[in-house]
């Protein structure tokens, strides 16, 4: 009897011992944090700890109303609710605040069209039939949706179609506009999207970059600024045997966003999944504007104008348009929906103008103009070292011709200079007695090498070889 007692006492405390050592060793189960990190645990059946703060976010989890699953079995989220503060009426609340937001939000605080594009002027060369178009549909959609807006009139929203040569300043433009405006701004590519159910982002993803551009504020979301770049390759693919999940699709897809409707999207994170809370986001009240290069539409556009030549002596030249830089700007919605876009899409996009291809004088006023011109960028950095860099008028011209050459637009600017500028940069530091560098057209062509004056005289040196 008393060997069975001394077996019960022995197997009592080796179970004592576990449990001792398991409070010793407790690690949380869900952030995996130890006891002396976390604090005290809670401990649930099969020695599962769960650390204070996260039990409380599990409670907070529950209580914010976003937890699908709660209705989906019957469990009203007011069980949970440990709060012992007086209950709000959350959809009262979030009605006041939007009605607050809205009385806030006053279109006679925005800045009028002229002055809009006064400032786009400051940055963008050019474009001036684009700016004055993009000024006022941004100014005539933020009074859409002011509170002074007529209660009797309902006012269609206006997206945008712009459509350019690659490097004219479709991204830019945007940018600046956005700041200008002080508005959440998201920029997107169209080329990441494709029909949900298969790999790539949804056309929801949009709107989770807006809302987090926002700061996760629903309401500022919904008067903020969505433009999906490389528009034009979601055009619908041509002879193709296969389900078109990243053409036609997406553009069918993005029809409900455009329009203006109710869409959920998760918050702080791109892709749907059970870990992640949704927030609902009306669309109604979002500017759209879609930009896209549309490469080969300009083949588009000169087949239809030439089914108008006729024969005889007053018949045009087939090759009339071949050299004519912007033929874009005779792009109608026939040519679009030849490209690939659909009907529907373009209906919903009921702004549609184009932007001009870089000439050779403005590349030079890009160089030169702009508040953050690349030239001025360079300079600023050679202040710095108090040398003082010159470019003369013939460098200038030398930059936009190889520019013009990349057929990139203004994009190749940066890609010339940074490749010029290399040496410069690397050498000037190491001499203090330097004081301007004379860029000249022979150094952009590499066929000479940048003048140097140094400092209390104008003697020059030929920086490569040391030379006076």
């Amino acid at each position: 009897m008393s060997n069975n007692n001394d077996d019960i006492n022995d197997k009592k405390n080796i179970e004592d011992n576990k449990n001792k050592k398991a409070k010793s060793d407790a690690i949380c189960y869900l952030c995996r944090r130890p006891e002396s990190v976390a604090g005290k645990m809670i401990e649930i059946p099969n020695h599962i700890h769960i650390c204070a703060d996260c039990m409380q976010k599990t409670f907070d989890v529950m209580n914010s109303g976003d937890n699908p699953y709660m209705n989906l079995i019957g469990i009203p989220p007011t069980m949970f609710n440990i709060n012992t503060g007086p209950k709000v009426d959350s959809k009262k609340a979030k009605g006041e605040e939007k009605k607050d937001n809205d009385v806030a939000f006053d279109h006679k605080k925005l800045p009028l069209p002229h002055v809009i594009k006064a400032r786009l002027d400051e940055y963008i060369i050019g474009q001036e039939h684009a700016k004055k178009v993009i000024s006022v549909a941004v100014y005539n959609h933020y009074k859409r949706i002011s509170f002074r807006a007529p209660k009797d009139v309902e006012i269609e929203k206006s997206n945008m179609l712009m459509i350019g040569p690659t490097g004219s300043g479709k991204t830019y433009l945007v940018k600046t506009l956005a700041n200008l405006l002080d508005v959440p701004l998201a920029i997107t590519d169209a080329t990441s999207l494709t029909e949900a159910g298969y790999i790539g982002d949804d056309v929801e993803s949009v709107i989770s970059k807006l809302l987090m551009a926002a700061g996760n504020d629903v309401e500022k979301a919904e008067r903020g600024i969505v433009f999906i770049d490389e528009i034009d390759k979601i055009a619908k693919k041509r002879n193709t045997n296969s389900r078109d999940v990243s053409g036609e699709s997406v553009q069918q897809g993005l029809l409900k966003l455009l329009e203006g409707s109710d869409v959920e999207v998760p918050v702080g994170a791109t892709s749907k999944n059970a870990m992640v809370p949704l927030k609902t986001i009306n669309t109604e009240n979002i500017l759209f504007i879609c930009g896209g290069a549309f490469p080969d539409l300009d083949k588009i556009i000169k087949a239809r104008l030439n089914k108008q030549s006729s024969i005889g002596f007053q018949a045009d030249l087939k090759d009339k348009y071949d050299n004519d830089a912007n033929i874009l700007q005779k792009v109608t919605l026939d040519d679009l929906r030849e490209y690939g876009m659909v009907p529907e899409f373009l209906g919903r996009l009921p702004i549609l103008f184009t932007l001009e291809g870089l000439t050779r004088e403005m590349l030079v006023k890009v160089l030169l103009e702009p508040k953050n011109a690349i030239l001025k960028q360079y300079k600023g950095l050679l202040a710095m070292d108090e040398v003082e860099l010159v470019f003369d008028s013939e460098a200038l011209e030398a930059i936009a011709d190889k520019a013009l050459d990349k057929k990139t637009g203004a994009r190749a600017l940066r890609a010339i200079l940074e490749e010029s500028m290399l040496d410069i940069m690397y050498e000037i530091p190491k001499d203090d007695n330097i004081g301007r560098v004379i860029i000249t057209k022979d150094y952009i062509e590499g066929k000479g090498v940048p003048l140097i004056e140094l400092r209390g005289n104008l003697k020059v040196k030929d920086m490569a070889n040391g030379e006076e």
